[in-house]
């Protein structure tokens, strides 16, 4: 017998016994559909992830208090032993440093007609470095304007404070209250996408410092590498002036040294870790699937006992019987495999389709690829073989006169 006339038996003996070899091949498309939901998601979160960090530029370094991690400016800012404006002075003379921009993050209440909330407040100087910011944000304006040096009492409001959190919407020439002081709305930012800059108000840097009283510490410190410098070096160097400068070890640092590498490493890490432990879930949904297939197996090796015994009677070899098996449950893996692809590739689509009109970011793509593809059809195919290699054996070894018997 050939391969071609193995495959043909076993499909035809599938189809003989449709609604059992549908639902065998449950467990097998859910669990694949969910590996290959999770997996596309998980990638093209991915690329977005390391395609933000280059549109943000590859040059910027982040220095901010040790307390504050990578997206806690706040904390940052009431560390033990801030950022202060002599940090940046002595950051500023580092060689291959080319432009420092501050920020100092804090939480105000703002009103709105009467209505009032307690949010984000960013102060930046609306100078020149605020390019840097701008591009480390990766924020535009959706209306209005920027910041613009001369600025006092004016302010730029993230794309949910102007449109979501309160009743009625916020609009360029709208006036505001920040701690009871008014300001006049100038600029609206579009959807970033990220909660802590779609809820923020940005204000001039000055006026935040005299707003709270707080001359000396930022949250912050965004910088620029000059061309041609090596911001993984330039980054040591800053490091070990702030550590001279502070009287402080190696290792018992009070301040944090970031560029955009460190913070995809570490973005990517949290991504691995999460997509194995959801993936593993996932996989239990394979295991279940495989022993349905197994189980099926075996009851098809016990119905067709006489027909096995007939077979052998008329020269099948053990070998012969062996492989019909196999191919049914292989069969049964890959068309499940399969139909998990279809399942999972729609629900990653529909997710990133949704989380798309919700937000209007682009942060959750869709990865397809076709060694995805052919990995989950491959995998669950041979899910289906090992899950049916003990009934097939059991069918190949049976007695040719004992199965003919067998009722």
């Amino acid at each position: 017998m050939q391969v071609f006339d193995f495959l043909e038996l076993a499909i035809t003996n599938l189809q003989h016994r449709k609604l059992r070899s549908w639902l065998t091949m449950i467990g097998i498309f859910i669990g694949i559909a969910a590996v290959v939901s999770l997996i596309s998601l998980g990638k093209g979160m991915q690329q977005a992830i390391t395609k933000q960090f280059e549109e943000a530029g590859s040059n910027i370094i982040t220095i901010m208090g040790a307390s504050g991690g990578m997206a806690s400016p706040v904390l940052a800012s009431i560390s033990a032993k801030p950022i202060t404006v002599k940090d940046k002075k002595k950051v500023e003379h580092v060689q291959g440093v080319d432009q420092v921009a501050g920020i100092l993050v804090t939480t105000a209440l703002v009103s709105f007609k009467g209505e009032e909330k307690s949010l984000m407040l960013w102060g930046m100087d609306p100078g020149p470095t605020k390019e840097i910011v701008r591009k480390s944000q990766n924020y535009e304006i959706a209306k209005g304007r920027e910041l613009e040096e001369g600025d006092k009492a004016k302010a730029v409001l993230g794309f949910e404070v102007a449109n979501n959190l309160f009743r009625r919407k916020v609009k360029v020439g709208d006036k505001i209250l920040i701690n009871n002081k008014p300001f006049t709305v100038v600029g609206i930012v579009e959807r970033v996408g990220n909660k802590l800059d779609d809820e923020a108000v940005i204000i001039p840097l000055q006026t935040l410092r005299d707003l709270i009283n707080e001359q000396e510490k930022y949250s912050m410190l965004l910088l620029t590498v000059k061309q041609g410098y090596d911001p993984e070096i330039v980054a040591e160097k800053i490091r070990e002036t702030l550590r001279k400068f502070r009287d402080e070890e190696e290792g018992s640092e009070t301040f944090q040294v970031s560029t955009p590498k460190d913070l995809l490493k570490v973005f990517n890490s949290i991504l691995t870790i999460v997509q194995v432990v959801l993936v593993g879930i996932a996989a239990i949904s394979l295991l279940v699937g495989g022993i349905g297939i197994m189980n099926t197996m075996y009851m098809a090796v016990l119905e067709r006992t006489k027909e096995i015994g007939v077979m052998k009677a008329i020269g099948a070899k053990d070998s012969h019987i062996l492989t019909i098996f196999l191919a049914e449950s292989g069969l049964l893996g890959a068309v499940g495999g399969l139909i998990g692809v279809v399942i999972g590739l729609s629900i990653s689509k529909s997710v990133e389709v949704i989380v798309k009109a919700v937000t209007g970011t682009q942060w959750i793509v869709a990865y397809v690829s076709w060694w995805l593809i052919l990995f989950a059809i491959a995998f669950s195919f041979i899910v289906g073989v090992i899950s049916g290699l003990l009934p097939a054996r059991q069918a190949a070894m049976l007695n040719p006169a004992d199965a003919l018997r067998y009722e």
